[in-house]
């Protein structure tokens, strides 16, 4: 298979105003990942609307940046720790010691409702998830660019703005307590798009939906963390 995408996570010495725009001076050091493509891979569909993400660090957090192009930004989930997937939303994956057990995932949808799992190890390998796993010092931000459940205009998309505390991370990491320069962190990154329909002037979710992702996996199943990209410090 092709070589694992990488990014290079810069620290930054200036705190980011979460606010969901990545429009903070703060996120221009950070570079962007590659466009997402197909979980697939290979010769499968480009993605019709593009996502991206940065990410960078400091004492305090691991900072996450996600950028989603979307002309019809809906949502009506807004129970936290349910089962976001079942709409659009934006999910981040995290192994940080790098041996495919006991890893994170969080997912995040345009109302800034949250799931946050811990999976003890991949579901094909007999793995039952940890739900919720809340990290309690998380901070997050959604910004919609247009008009949320709203069929009549197009938009531009939604964004999002995640810290996860090194304190609070640390429990997959052996109990390290942050990264150091040079560290590499297993990482994957995914967006779910539904389609839908406009029924009496409102979004009704279809049947079918993709898989967006960093780093692709070659299967639709994203707990393949073998096929994740690297986090490099």
């Amino acid at each position: 298979m092709p070589e694992l995408p990488r990014y290079k996570c810069l620290r930054t010495t200036a705190v980011p105003n979460l606010d969901g725009t990545l429009t903070d001076p703060a996120w221009d050091t950070a570079p962007w990942t590659t466009d997402f493509v197909d979980i697939r891979g290979g010769d499968s569909p480009a993605p019709r609307f593009r996502t991206r993400a940065k990410l960078m660090y400091d004492d305090e957090f691991l900072y996450v940046g996600g950028q989603l192009e979307e002309p019809h930004v809906w949502s009506t989930m807004t129970e936290q720790n349910t089962y976001l997937y079942e709409e659009n939303n934006f999910e981040l994956f995290l192994d940080p010691d790098g041996d495919g057990l006991n890893y994170y995932e969080l997912e995040i949808n345009p109302l800034s409702t949250l799931w946050e799992l811990t999976l003890p190890k991949p579901y094909d390998d007999g793995g039952v998830a940890v739900s919720p796993t809340n990290l309690p010092g998380l901070r997050t931000a959604v910004h919609i660019d247009g008009t949320l459940n709203d069929p009549s205009d197009t938009d531009a998309g939604w964004s999002v703005e995640l810290a996860l505390p090194w304190t609070d991370l640390a429990q997959y990491n052996q109990g390290k307590p942050h990264p150091d320069a040079g560290d590499e962190w297993r990482m994957n990154l995914m967006r779910i798009e539904w389609n839908h329909s406009v029924v009496d002037g409102e979004y009704r979710k279809g049947d079918e939906q993709d898989f967006w992702v960093w780093s692709p996996q070659y299967v639709v199943d994203m707990h393949k963390p073998s096929q994740w990209g690297v986090l490099e410090f």
